[in-house]
C-alpha cells in the first residue's frame, strides 16, 4: 500500500493540508480551506483573535480535500506534521475546552506588559537567557489574560499555542515543544528548560505549561473521534509540529548556518540559521530554538518579521481592485517604473511591528499626485515597500552577524510576482531562488523523519529542486536601491 504523510499548516488566513508519498517524495494531493480568507476579528484596535475550533474545522476539510484529491483512501495516512501561525495563545480548562478566543500573532494588546517584565527582569538577563524582550509574545498574552480577565484565567489548566491546541484535538494531548516555548519567550537557552524569570515576573504557575514533547518524534497517536472527523486510521501517530517560519525553513531544506529563508503571506518573514545565541540589542529581531536544535549541536533561527505583506495587497486588492486576480494585479505593477514614480507605501498596518521596536504607525501611501498616477503605482509601490521593510529588517540581521547571501523561499504568495522576487534580490544583494514546496509539504515531510521513515533530514528533501533564481541585476541595482534610500527617509 502507497504510504502517505499528512502536513497541516494552521495559517491564519487559510488552513492548508499537503499528502506527501514517503517512498517517491512525490505531493500526492493538497487541499485548503475555507474558499476565502479566516475572519479575525478585532474587538478593539489593535487587537485580533480567532476561534481555535475554526482552524480545526478548516484543518478537517482541508486533509479530507487533499485525501480526495491523492485519488488514495485515507488508511493510508500513516504519520501527520503539524505547522502553525506562530506567537498565538490558546487557553483551555481541565476539560480541553477554549476558554476565551485566541489571542494570535499579530495582536498588540501585551506590548506594554513585556516592556515591565523586560524592566523587571532585566535587560541583560532577558538577552542572555531569552535571547529576546518578552515583548508581545505568548507569555505576555498569557500574563494580559491574567490581568484584565481573572474570572477566565482562574480556569486556565494548560495555555498553548495554535499548533499545540491542533495536535491536541488529534490525540487528546495537551504538548508543546522547546522551539515553540522559545517562540512564546518562556524558554530559558541557557538552562535549557522552561524559564522561571518569566514565570515569576507574570506571576504564573509552572503547571500551566503543557508538558514538552519532541519536534520530531512521538507526539501522540490519533483518537478514534479524530479519526473519524479526518477519515484516517486511529492511532495514526503526530510526530512533528513547528511554527509556520522554521517549518518554512525545514521545507526548503533551510537547516544548517548560513541557510536563510524567506516568506511573504500574510506577513513577510526572513528566517537565518546560526549555530550562535545571537540577539539584537533592542530586540526588533528574534531569536528562537531552530527545529533540528540539539544540545551538541545547536541551531537557532533568527527571525525578522513584518506584519503586513500580503494582507497589505490583499487590502489593496478589495479596494482598488476587487475585480483583479492577483496576477493581474502583478501585471499592472509591472506597468509603473521601478520606484514607483516616487510613491512609497509603508505597510505597518497590522499591528505592532518588531522591527519598529514594538511601534504600531499604521501604513502610508506617501507622495501620491491625482494627476500622475495610477493604482498600477500603487501596486507597485506595494511590493516594492514590502521588500524594503524587509530589507529593513535584514540590515538589523546583518549588524548581527548573520551573512544574507541566498534566500531560499516557496514560488508563492508574494513571490509568485517576478516583479516582487527581482526587487527584493536588488535591494538585499543576495541570490533568491524559489522552490515548489509549501508549508504544508513541509510538515508532511517532517512527519516522516519523526516517525522514523526517513532515515536522516536528508531524506525527506528527494526530488526538491529551484523552480526559478534571481540575482542582483546590475542594471536595475541601482534604481531599488535608490528607491529603498528614499523609502527608509519616509519611514524616519
Amino acid at each position: 500500500m502507497v504510504r502517505l504523510l499528512l502536513g497541516l499548516d494552521i495559517g491564519s488566513s487559510f488552513v492548508k493540508a499537503a499528502l506527501v508519498d514517503a517512498d517517491t517524495g512525490v505531493v500526492a494531493g493538497q487541499g485548503s480551506s475555507p474558499a476565502s480568507e479566516m475572519t479575525i476579528v478585532a474587538p478593539r484596535a489593535g487587537w485580533a483573535e480567532q476561534d481555535p475550533a475554526e482552524w480545526w474545522r478548516q484543518a478537517v476539510a482541508a486533509a479530507r480535500q487533499a485525501i480526495e484529491r491523492s485519488g488514495q483512501p485515507g488508511a493510508a495516512v500513516c504519520a501527520i506534521g503539524i505547522s502553525y501561525q506562530m506567537h498565538g495563545l490558546v487557553v483551555v480548562d481541565r476539560g480541553q475546552r477554549v476558554l476565551r478566543p485566541a489571542i494570535i500573532w499579530c495582536d498588540g494588546r501585551a506590548v506594554e506588559i513585556g516592556q515591565r517584565a523586560f524592566d523587571e527582569i532585566g535587560r541583560l538577563s532577558c538577552l542572555a537567557r531569552l535571547l529576546n524582550s518578552p515583548g508581545n509574545f505568548t507569555a505576555s498574552k498569557l500574563r494580559w489574560v491574567k490581568e484584565h480577565e481573572p474570572e477566565i484565567f482562574s480556569s486556565v489548566d494548560k495555555a498553548m499555542l495554535p499548533g499545540d491546541y491542533i495536535a491536541m484535538r488529534l490525540t487528546g494531548r495537551a504538548a508543546t515543544t522547546a522551539s515553540g516555548l522559545s517562540e512564546g519567550i518562556l524558554w530559558d537557552f541557557l538552562d535549557g528548560r522552561v524559564s522561571q524569570d518569566v514565570l515569576d515576573a507574570y506571576e504564573l504557575t509552572p503547571s500551566l505549561i503543557p508538558d514538552v514533547v519532541p519536534t520530531f518524534g512521538d507526539q501522540g497517536a490519533v483518537t478514534s473521534a479524530a479519526a473519524a472527523e479526518l477519515g484516517i486510521p486511529v492511532g495514526t501517530p503526530v510526530a512533528y509540529r513547528a511554527g509556520d517560519q522554521p517549518n518554512n525553513a525545514f521545507s526548503l531544506n533551510v537547516l544548517e548556518p548560513g541557510d536563510v529563508a524567506a516568506t511573504a503571506g500574510t506577513s513577510g518573514v526572513v528566517y537565518g540559521v546560526s549555530d550562535q545565541a545571537r540577539w539584537d540589542n533592542e530586540s526588533r529581531v528574534n531569536t528562537f530554538l531552530h527545529v533540528n536544535h540539539r544540545a551538541d549541536s545547536p541551531r537557532y533561527g533568527v527571525l525578522l518579521c513584518v506584519n503586513g505583506t500580503g494582507s497589505l495587497y490583499s487590502w489593496a486588492r478589495r479596494t482598488m481592485a476587487p475585480e483583479a486576480s492577483y496576477d493581474e494585479m502583478n501585471g499592472l505593477a509591472a506597468e509603473a517604473p521601478i520606484g514607483s514614480d516616487g510613491v512609497v507605501v509603508l505597510p505597518f498596518g497590522n499591528g505592532a511591528e518588531r522591527t519598529l521596536a514594538n511601534r504600531d504607525p499604521g501604513a502610508a501611501i506617501l507622495n501620491l499626485s491625482f494627476n500622475r498616477h495610477t493604482r498600477a503605482h500603487v501596486f507597485r509601490a506595494a511590493q516594492e515597500g514590502v521588500v524594503f521593510a524587509l530589507n529593513h529588517g535584514m540590515d538589523i540581521v546583518r549588524d548581527m552577524g548573520v551573512d544574507v547571501r541566498a534566500v531560499r523561499a516557496g514560488r508563492a504568495n508574494m513571490f509568485l510576482s517576478p516583479l516582487f522576487a527581482q526587487a527584493f534580490a536588488d535591494t538585499s544583494g543576495a541570490v533568491v531562488e524559489l522552490f515548489d514546496t509549501d508549508g504544508a509539504q513541509g510538515a508532511a515531510r517532517a512527519a516522516g523523519v519523526g516517525a522514523g521513515i526517513f532515515a536522516t533530514m536528508g531524506d525527506a528533501f528527494q526530488g526538491l529542486r529551484a523552480c526559478a533564481r534571481f540575482e542582483p541585476n546590475p542594471q536595475t541595482v541601482p534604481q531599488h536601491r535608490a528607491a529603498y534610500e528614499r523609502w527608509q527617509e519616509a519611514l524616519r
